[in-house]
């Protein structure tokens, strides 16, 4: 299984279309961490661009995100990438506790305003 994780520095970026990059986590049949990789952010607004394509072709299948609009959520859902929002904090502790415990996604969503980069919490 492979997550990926809208990454600034070493945590969670709160909005996915513009994060700095993805942190790929590939983990085990133990439910182990077995590998990690940052993938760069493409450029543009993360709904626009082609990274649910690029997610998909590296294997991805959950995302650990901390908010996205819904059109974010429609595309990587289309591409077979299960969304969990509502995530914060530091990247491998999120990870670890999706693997322990499991997550739900809080289906809060961003609402964007007129510029179309604003989130509202």
């Amino acid at each position: 299984m492979k997550l990926a994780i809208p990454t600034k520095g070493n945590v969670i970026d709160d909005h996915f279309g513009h994060c700095e990059a993805y942190t790929i986590v590939t983990v085990d049949a133990n439910q182990q961490v077995a590998k990690t990789e940052l993938l760069p952010s493409p450029q543009g607004c993360g709904c626009k661009s082609n990274i649910a394509a690029i997610l998909q072709q590296k294997g991805v299948s959950v995302m650990l995100a901390g908010n996205m609009g819904n059109g974010a959520l429609n595309v990587l859902n289309n591409h077979g990438i299960r969304v969990y929002r509502g995530c914060s904090g530091n990247v491998m502790q999120v990870v670890n506790n999706y693997l322990v415990n499991g997550l739900e996604d809080s289906g809060v969503g961003c609402e964007h305003h007129a510029d179309g980069h604003v989130c509202s919490h």
